[in-house]
């Protein structure tokens, strides 16, 4: 996602990512990998679990994008890391 930032941002996408780690966790990694986009602390995995991201265990988390739209519709779900193209195409 870091390096297609650019590509997100043309589109008008606000990229975030999210995982359980802690705040000071994520400053570290973000600082690190030279992120341009904000990582959000979901450490009861409330957010994982509300958007069907968390594995079988309830405790580890499977990589998955989610579109949202400004309407609060997620237009796009896929697991995994998929294409940059496809995540955009839902927006024409």
């Amino acid at each position: 996602m870091r390096d297609e930032q650019s590509t997100y941002t043309a589109k008008g996408v606000q990229t975030l990512g999210m995982n359980p780690a802690s705040v000071a966790s994520h400053e570290k990694y973000a600082a690190k990998f030279h992120f341009g986009f904000p990582l959000v602390s979901d450490p009861e995995r409330s957010a994982a679990l509300a958007y069907r991201a968390l594995k079988a265990d309830g405790h580890g988390i499977v990589r998955t994008v989610y579109l949202v739209g400004r309407d609060g519709r997620v237009a796009f779900a896929e697991r995994g890391a998929p294409a940059v193209d496809a995540i955009l195409a839902v927006l024409g």
